[in-house]
């Protein structure tokens, strides 16, 4: 019965999975379908606009050359009329002298027809009609502006679409994920030397598998990539996926995009636990500062029972496949506010604040900064149980290491009230790394990754991060990976971790 019980719940699962693949595919055929609706319309537009772009440069230059055969044909009518008008008036002077002439042919008195013949000859000699050029001075030719079209006309019969840049191919196998970077690889189907450059699109997501509609993140865009590699680095990995496509440009137009690729960027994602905080720490997410004013002063010679309550918390399941599981928590913001009042998960000194996430298994790496006056805070790991008056390390429920900088400076690790000195100087910042299968709690200097401390022990329960603080503040980074270099060292033995035997137990 068990067993078929459990045979028909995997196969429900299989199906509301597969019901929810089918579900994400309608809604991208949907968008798709828009899509061409709309980006079709938009080319019809473009269209219009680039056709009408040629008819206004057609008529322009149609218009040009309507005026420069009119003012040639201006010009030469011009000239032509004004050597008319000259001949016109030469014919009509030399008719007259020619009609004068004649007549005086019919003179019979001597002295007259000779003064005519000298009047006659000196008119001649004076006559327009005797220094006019009797050749036009334009010709009636107008070839020289004539046209031919055929070139243009074939160039503009081969009108086309521009050639579009092929999708390019991601290739998951070059892809790499680690150090809060991702490097993503492509390459183009074919050779294209025409291309110019790249643009790569990027959205966090927490679904695995081909990107959905309505995912809550927008795609990011990174443009002008000339090669066909981009690393983003400085990434919070507060989400299971990174979705990625990429698309290929040329000079005039982007080409399709590639099909999407999915890269898992699991780390652990951890706030401050506000709700269960000392009443004097003032909590904001990732913040943490203390606050002498936050309630009345506490003895602190009272000593109680242990608390043994545990914080409400959402657990990192056992995951098989990965060593590395993705944290399942809930967000603080979702909690009814706490009244500061109310708070009494710590008390007495135990200024105390945990994550509201809790380790079961896996790797897990965080970064923690102090302000520069705190003058003692600790950094470390605890048990759910760690009692309401308890300090990190003073019980075998918690390990850390200590900073105090108030009357004298002390740089220690902490485990079940005992205290291993360190030589080292404190860091700026620093990276903690907890590997629960493993049994391992190791402190580094987040900046150079030289290690400051390991605790080697053998976790019965889970554990969440804890600090305390005391006249200052602490300020973390989560959403980290396991830094290489400290996989790297977490591989070899090192020297501080068996010098510190004396810390090193297995706990109930």
């Amino acid at each position: 019965m068990d067993s078929q019980k459990e045979a028909l719940q995997r196969i429900i699962t299989t199906l509301a999975n597969k019901n929810d693949e089918i579900q994400n595919f309608i809604d991208t055929l949907n968008q798709t379908l828009k899509g061409v609706q709309e980006n079709s319309s938009n080319i019809l537009s473009e269209l219009d606009e680039e056709f009408d772009s040629l008819y206004s440069i057609l008529d322009e230059v149609k218009e040009s050359m309507i005026n420069t055969i009119k003012q040639e044909q201006g010009r030469k009518s011009q000239e032509l009329q004004s050597q008319l008008s000259q001949c016109n008036n030469a014919l009509e002077n030399s008719e007259e002298l020619l009609e004068f002439a004649t007549r005086s042919l019919d003179i019979k008195e001597p002295e007259e027809f000779s003064k005519a013949a000298r009047q006659i000859k000196d008119r001649v000699t004076m006559a327009s009609a005797f220094r006019l050029s009797l050749k036009p001075k334009v010709s009636d030719n107008m070839t020289h502006l004539m046209v031919d079209f055929s070139q243009e006309r074939q160039i503009l019969q081969t009108l086309k679409f521009l050639p579009v840049p092929r999708a390019p191919e991601i290739d998951p196998g070059e892809c790499l994920v680690a150090d809060n970077t991702v490097t993503v690889a492509w390459k183009m189907p074919e050779e294209d030397n025409k291309i110019d450059h790249f643009i790569l699109e990027y959205r966090k997501t927490n679904f695995d598998g081909l990107p959905r509609v309505k995912d809550e993140r927008c795609w990011e865009i990174i443009d002008n990539i000339k090669g066909t590699e981009y690393t983003l680095s400085g990434l919070k990995f507060d989400s299971k996926y990174m979705n990625f496509r990429v698309r290929a440009c040329n000079k005039a137009v982007a080409g399709e995009y590639s099909d999407p690729v999915t890269l898992e960027t699991k780390a652990l994602n951890f706030s401050l636990d506000n709700s269960s905080s000392h009443l004097n720490l003032r909590v904001e997410d990732t913040c943490v500062e203390w606050d002498p004013t936050g309630g009345k002063g506490q003895d602190s010679k009272i000593k109680g029972k242990e608390n043994k309550g545990s914080v409400h918390v959402t657990s990192l399941k056992k995951h098989t496949r990965s060593g590395t599981p993705s944290p399942k928590r809930t967000s603080v913001g979702s909690r009814p506010p706490a009244v500061r009042g109310s708070r009494d998960r710590f008390t007495g000194e135990s200024y105390t604040v945990l994550g509201d996430t809790a380790i079961e298994s896996g790797q897990h790496y965080w970064e923690v900064k102090a302000q520069k006056d705190c003058k003692s805070y600790s950094v470390g790991v605890a048990y759910k149980t760690l009692g309401k008056f308890d300090q990190l390390g003073k019980t075998n429920t918690s390990w850390c290491i200590h900073v105090n900088n108030w009357l004298q400076n002390t740089f220690a690790a902490k485990h079940n009230n005992k205290v291993k000195a360190l030589d080292v100087t404190v860091p700026e910042k620093i990276g903690v790394f907890c590997d629960f299968d493993g049994g391992q709690l190791s402190f580094y200097d987040a900046n150079s990754k030289q290690l400051l401390y390991s605790f080697k022990t053998k976790f019965t329960q889970p554990v969440l991060p804890g600090f305390m603080v005391w006249c200052g503040g602490l300020s973390l980074n989560t959403g980290m990976q396991v830094p290489s270099a400290v996989r790297t060292l977490q591989k070899s033995e090192n020297g501080m971790t068996g010098s510190a035997s004396s810390l090193n137990n297995i706990t109930q």
